[in-house]
């Protein structure tokens, strides 16, 4: 069963139990690539778009309340989830996302003709370009409606990154005073705290959301009202401020109108930038995962500094092995946001002219990088960090047979002299502290002062406080 549609390249079949129409079918036979459609985020937030704009042309007079209203419902269906099978178009489409809007037009449209109780594709009477689309063009609602999708699901990482960053941080109170062998170069150096090691994962979580929250505000300026490359054309004088009004109403976000349409239609850079942030964040991410792996590691033949939750077996042919596999999943997941990152970027700058047409490919990448790290990060937080626990045992032995400590005589012997002691040590595998008594650089109690780890740590911990 079909009905039979027009478009400006003639007529075409569409099923009749679709909602969506013509240019949809045109883009659903025209890119079958990957078989992934447009995310729910960016439904929703499109579908809000195609609201406030109905409820502005209404308050302008540009449209009239019966077709406005109708709009408005369909809309409100959509937001709550209803029709999610009718947006087929592939996230790899015509450029800027014309198929897509289009799609959403569509849908709105011809629910919006049931409702007044016409037929689907009566476009005729409420048209999806005419009265769906009017005051508006892809060129400025993809990019705004881009943008809201990307704050809403950035708030949610942020209370994510909120809860990692406090579980770190726990750990570092728990850990407050264990000393342990510092490493650089992945060679001893002076010890440090374990403690103060997960203290500074915490803080690197902090910085990080404090730069996606600082690019996700950037985005709170929209392209809205621009219309075709950004002259506001087909749209009244008043329509950009009421728009902005009526979206935040929506919303509850502070967006504000673009500070200059055209740029905020030829460039994608606040989006690039957001994505930039994502980026830096799974840098770091994957600093720490590799961190927590290498303390982990062995038992008999690795650091087993620390040890990480069990929480499933590890190998299907040796038998009692457990595997660091929540950090291995938050490495690849990691790994994806910063391809999703080099995809975003070659987008932000293939743009030419009065438009980048490679919003779409943005948009699924960064909110695709969203949903990984809001999807994993709590499960991480609970299934991993949460169950660290520390092998006390084995950071003192390490931190005891550490020769770097002679570091700590320096002042008194002098570098050359220091490094010979250290070398000493450790070909004899001998304390230097030991060899310190020994060789009448240190009585027993200035030794037992200096070499005090659990003093050090303590006074440190507490400095570090103050």
């Amino acid at each position: 069963m079909t009905r039979t549609e027009r478009d400006s390249l003639g007529e075409r079949d569409v099923p009749s139990d679709a909602y969506y129409g013509i240019q949809t079918l045109r883009a659903i036979e025209n890119f079958p690539v990957s078989g992934r459609r447009e995310r729910p985020e960016l439904i929703n937030a499109y579908t809000v778009i195609k609201k406030a704009v109905a409820r502005t042309n209404m308050e302008l007079s540009v449209l009239d309340h019966q077709r406005g209203d109708a709009i408005e419902a369909a809309a409100d269906e959509i937001i709550e989830g209803k029709l999610a099978d009718q947006f087929p178009v592939d996230i790899y489409q015509a450029g800027a996302g014309t198929s897509f809007n289009m799609n959403v037009n569509e849908v709105i449209a011809n629910r919006a003709l049931e409702i007044l109780g016409r037929e689907r594709g009566d476009y005729g009477y409420l048209s999806p370009n005419d009265h769906v689309n009017l005051s508006q063009s892809t060129n400025d609602t993809f990019p705004s409606a881009s943008h809201i999708a990307i704050i809403r699901e950035a708030i949610l990482l942020d209370r994510v990154l909120t809860g990692l960053a406090a579980a770190l941080q726990r750990k570092g109170n728990e850990f407050a005073l264990l000393p342990k062998s510092g490493r650089t170069h992945l060679m001893d150096a002076m010890p440090v705290i374990l403690g103060d090691e997960f203290s500074a994962y915490s803080s690197a979580i902090v910085r990080s959301a404090e730069r996606v929250r600082e690019r996700r505000d950037g985005l709170l300026e929209l392209a809205i009202g621009g219309t075709a490359t950004g002259t506001g054309a087909n749209a009244l004088p008043e329509y950009r401020e009421i728009v902005i009004r009526n979206l935040r109403t929506l919303t509850g976000l502070n967006v504000v109108p673009a500070k200059n349409s055209f740029e905020a239609l030829q460039s994608r850079a606040q989006m690039g930038a957001f994505s930039g942030s994502l980026r830096e964040l799974a840098l770091e991410l994957i600093r720490i995962a590799n961190d927590l792996r290498l303390m982990n590691s062995g038992p008999a033949a690795g650091l087993n500094e620390i040890h990480l939750p069990a929480v499933q077996p590890g190998s299907s042919i040796m038998p009692g092995k457990v595997n660091p596999v929540m950090a291995e999943c938050l490495d690849m997941i990691a790994f994806q946001v910063i391809g999703n990152d080099t995809a975003v970027s070659m987008a932000v700058q293939a743009g030419q002219f009065e438009l980048n047409v490679m919003a779409p490919l943005m948009i699924h990448n960064i909110l695709d990088s969203i949903s990984l790290l809001n999807n994993y990060l709590p499960v991480f937080t609970i299934h991993c960090i949460d169950g660290v626990t520390a092998n006390k045992d084995r950071l003192l032995m390490n931190i005891g047979s550490n020769p770097i400590l002679a570091t700590l005589l320096t002042p008194r012997i002098g570098y050359l002299k220091a490094a010979e002691l250290a070398h000493e040590g450790m070909v004899q595998h001998r304390a230097i502290r030991d060899l310190a008594i020994e060789r009448r650089i240190l009585t027993r109690e200035e030794a037992d002062a200096m070499f005090d780890l659990y003093a050090m740590a303590k006074n440190q911990y507490r400095d570090d406080k103050t």
